[in-house]
């Protein structure tokens, strides 16, 4: 997954507007459900992510961000029971690398034990919005930011 062809991003299917274009990210056997939808790409995570996996997946959301334009990723982890420090720092890497190619990071549907994790490993994750599922997540970069909720 290297290059584009003229079907856009090699094994990434057609760029075009409408229907959402399904494909995987990852590589070395692994893999990882990707949608996009309209402008927004939905990256759903399952199960445990090793430090490879995890960076692997930083360095393909980076380059699909690019290849496909889009404003804004979605990173479902409501299949992850684990969030390590690691994780933690890798999610929040992604999000500073898709701002920077000017796309909103939302992280949706963290379990309550994950987020106790976070806060006792003292992972804030800068720049990473979050939301309760992938509902609220897509309202937040398709409407754009909630009026002065009380958050700084």
């Amino acid at each position: 997954m290297t290059g584009p062809s003229e079907n856009g991003p090699a094994g990434f299917g057609p760029q075009v507007a409408g229907p959402p274009v399904a494909g995987p990210l990852g590589g070395h056997g692994f893999t990882v459900p990707v949608l996009k939808l309209g402008d927004i790409l939905l990256v759903t995570l399952q199960g445990e992510l090793h430090d490879g996996m995890a960076e692997q997946l930083q360095q393909d959301i980076t380059e699909r961000v690019a290849h496909t334009r889009v404003t804004g990723v979605v990173i479902d982890i409501s299949g992850v029971d684990i969030v390590d420090s690691f994780l933690g720092r890798v999610l929040a890497e992604i999000a500073a690398g898709a701002g920077l190619l000017a796309a909103r990071t939302v992280l949706a549907g963290m379990r309550p034990a994950v987020a106790i994790t976070l806060v006792e490993l003292g992972l804030t994750l800068p720049g990473l919005r979050t939301a309760l599922d992938v509902e609220r997540a897509m309202e937040l970069l398709t409407v754009g930011e909630p009026q002065d909720e009380g958050s700084p």
